[in-house]
């Protein structure tokens, strides 16, 4: 690997992934230089994804402990203890809410911290394949013209200069120097290889992160709508929206794990990258081009010559006495020979074309543009896109812990509910205020009114005619104010503390007062009676 660089450093969270042992499925183990190629290597990294494996399976051993214990345990069915266990699921639901959201909200930070990073090493490699082409372009186009067109003008100059040695001996030497160009253009390096590789990355890797962003967001929807379901499942007490909450958590809970060992893997595998990029280029690359210039763009060292300084020069000598041959033969073959001066203008434009291309040719082959193009996609990948994966981690474990959360608070809202119902079950279906009694009443056929004794005590004479004695009359003023406060607040009078005279039913219990006027009322009937007999 090439010497240190103060213009790049890997991230220490890189540094700290890139330290973790890297073991095959035997346990052994295998060197964390990042080679995507080499069987092991992948291995390692299945390892390391399969330990999420490992975890989800601890998860699920726990929750089925709690619920086993859970099921195994009487709970006490007193009063006292129906608050704490409601109390308990409540604030369940509110850690599981909680920390739900708090986990999306870390989501979809990572997710967008990676996608930015993605995206700036897609900008930086088609920067990069810009460059590259333009190079592939320039030399072609340049030698297409000399070796061409310029030739073609240099011909027929031979023939209609043919007459003059001197000026035959200026024309072979500029196509000398043409040839001598066209040499030095061969000799730098073919980057269409190269730029191919780069093109085919690029797309695969836009096509893996469009899904992978798509994914993850739809994977934060889903979360938030499970975490929504259960909510509402333990507010509105129903059994179908319990089970579902439970199978989604379930399914949930496999996801956010599968997620993790997904991140694990990836981030790590980039870790690898990260921490010695140089050295994987240069492997990749040594076969196309040469060590010398693949050095030369990675480090960038101002204090060390180009590669392409020779080629260059020779090029721009050549140019530049090729321009001078040509600029002696117009002005003193052109004055003998006017025939010849469209060929004579003719290569004096192809050279100052060729100028234009070397100029542009050597600000391209500079390794301060590729240079940046490398350290732009190294800080996007290993910075933000490495910073992505750990946020996006560290959202599948809070994710998994809420949905844990959520599979425990379960089981507790469904005995709560349970219990609720026994407790309908135990009230007694005569009292006329057990709200379960109010609803089959509404459901029964009418009955028949019963006579009661009120009613046989109203045929025996009037309300005003059955006066009791001055000792035991009863006061109606509580009585009206008590039946005006229920006219307020319920709507209808009530007629616990009425005598019964008048009433069709009697009402559920009999307060003192009422007893006594009853009997006073009976007293008065016999009395009545006896005084006049049938």
């Amino acid at each position: 690997m090439g010497p240190a660089r103060a213009d790049y450093l890997a991230p220490w969270w890189a540094a700290w992934l890139h330290g973790l042992p890297h073991r095959d499925p035997r346990l052994q183990p295998v060197p964390s230089t990042f080679r995507p190629q080499d069987p092991d290597y992948q291995q390692s990294l299945l390892v390391l994804g399969l330990l999420a494996a490992v975890c989800l399976g601890l998860n699920l051993l726990f929750l089925t402990v709690y619920l086993i214990c859970l099921c195994c345990c009487k709970r006490d069915q007193d009063a006292e203890s129906k608050r704490p266990h409601s109390c308990c699921v409540t604030w369940m639901a509110v850690t599981a809410g909680l920390i739900c959201c708090a986990a999306v909200g870390i989501g979809f930070y990572g997710n967008s911290e990676t996608n930015d990073g993605i995206f700036q090493l897609l900008y930086a490699l088609d920067h990069a394949n810009q460059t590259l082409t333009g190079i592939d372009s320039l030399v072609a186009s340049t030698t297409l013209q000399m070796q061409g067109a310029l030739e073609q003008h240099l011909a027929r100059l031979n023939e209609l200069l043919a007459s003059r040695g001197d000026y035959v001996q200026t024309l072979k030497f500029t196509q000398q120097l043409a040839g001598s160009i066209v040499l030095q253009l061969q000799g730098l390096p073919a980057w269409r290889g190269v730029s191919a590789d780069l093109t085919e990355l690029s797309g695969q890797v836009a096509y893996v992160e469009y899904y992978r962003w798509l994914a993850y967001l739809l994977f934060f929807i889903l979360v938030l709508t499970v975490c929504l379901l259960a909510c509402l499942g333990l507010a509105k007490h129903s059994r179908c929206l319990l089970l579902l909450m439970l199978c989604c958590g379930l399914l949930m809970l496999v996801l956010s794990w599968a997620s993790m060992a997904v991140d694990t893997a990836a981030a790590v595998g980039t870790s690898d990258f990260c921490v010695a990029p140089d050295k994987f280029i240069m492997n990749q690359t040594d076969d196309e081009i040469s060590a010398e210039v693949v050095h030369y763009y990675l480090y960038c060292d101002q204090s060390l010559s180009s590669p392409f300084q020779q080629a260059l020069t020779v090029f721009q000598r050549s140019l530049t006495t090729m321009q001078i041959q040509v600029q002696g033969l117009v002005q003193y073959a052109l004055p003998l020979f006017p025939t010849a001066e469209k060929d004579l203008l003719g290569v004096q434009q192809l050279l100052n074309s060729s100028e234009t291309s070397l100029h542009q040719l050597t600000a391209l082959l500079d390794c301060r543009g590729l240079h940046k193009d490398y350290l732009d996609g190294l800080i996007g990948i290993c910075y933000d896109g490495v910073e992505g994966l750990l946020y996006l981690g560290l959202f599948s474990l809070l994710a998994a812990a809420a949905f844990s959360t959520v599979i425990c608070a379960a089981p507790r809202a469904w005995q709560q509910l349970a219990g609720r119902e026994r407790d309908y079950d135990d009230m007694d279906e005569e009292d006329p205020f057990n709200p379960a009694a109010r609803r089959m009443a509404t459901h029964r056929p009418p009955r028949g009114q019963l006579r009661s004794f009120c009613s046989y005590s109203s045929s025996l004479g009037s309300q005003s005619s059955l006066q009791p004695p001055a000792a035991q009359t009863v006061s109606n003023a509580p009585v009206s104010e008590y039946m005006n406060q229920a006219v307020l607040f319920g709507g209808n009078p009530r007629y616990e503390n009425v005598p019964l005279i008048g009433r069709g039913s009697p009402p559920p219990t009999y307060s003192p007062s009422m007893r006594a006027t009853y009997l006073a009322v009976t007293d008065e009937h016999v009395r009545h009676r006896g005084d006049f007999p049938a």
